[in-house]
């Protein structure tokens, strides 16, 4: 299979980005990628929703790096501090991943997130950008809230609104 460079983003208030990267995600592997998504803030992984995932297994790979079943948002300080540890160590894992070019494409789900919660910085974000270029993997980066700071480094921007009727 061919490589390309290309960094997308999946992103908005709406509900659906992760099902969105991971439908991107499954195309994909009918064109021969291997694909691995490293998921934040979503708590520790509940297997019961993910055994779909896992059936894809080589091929699509997800991993979470954070311990409790809790979102993010509704740990104490002291959690969030134990958190960060465990997010810092699956950018680590996302950095390597770059690094080995282990895959074809790369899905960081919730990743503006933790930029917006300040775990990692904009740099540290377009470093990780710069490498999947370098490494021709193509990135998919999810999270409600987009800086138009990041438009120089990115191919495509999808917004999703969800509109819940009365």
């Amino acid at each position: 299979m061919m490589k390309e460079s290309m960094i997308q983003v999946i992103c908005g208030p709406g509900k659906g980005k992760t099902t969105s990267a991971i439908g991107r995600g499954i195309s994909a592997l009918t064109k021969g990628s291997n694909v691995i998504m490293v998921q934040f803030l979503k708590g520790s992984m509940d297997m019961d929703n993910m055994e779909i995932i896992k059936r894809l297994e080589p091929e699509f790979k997800i991993f979470r790096f954070e311990k409790s079943p809790v979102f993010f948002n509704q740990l104490s300080e002291e959690e969030k501090e134990e958190a960060r540890i465990c997010i810092r160590n699956g950018i680590n894992f996302a950095k390597k991943v770059l690094v080995t070019g282990e895959c074809d494409i790369l899905i960081l789900d919730e990743i503006l997130g933790i930029l917006d919660e300040g775990v990692i910085t904009q740099e540290e974000l377009c470093n990780l950008i710069s490498q999947a270029r370098q490494s021709e993997i193509r990135l998919i980066l999810t999270g409600n809230v987009y800086p138009q700071t990041l438009d120089p480094y990115v191919d495509e921007i999808t917004k999703i609104q969800t509109r819940y009727e009365q």
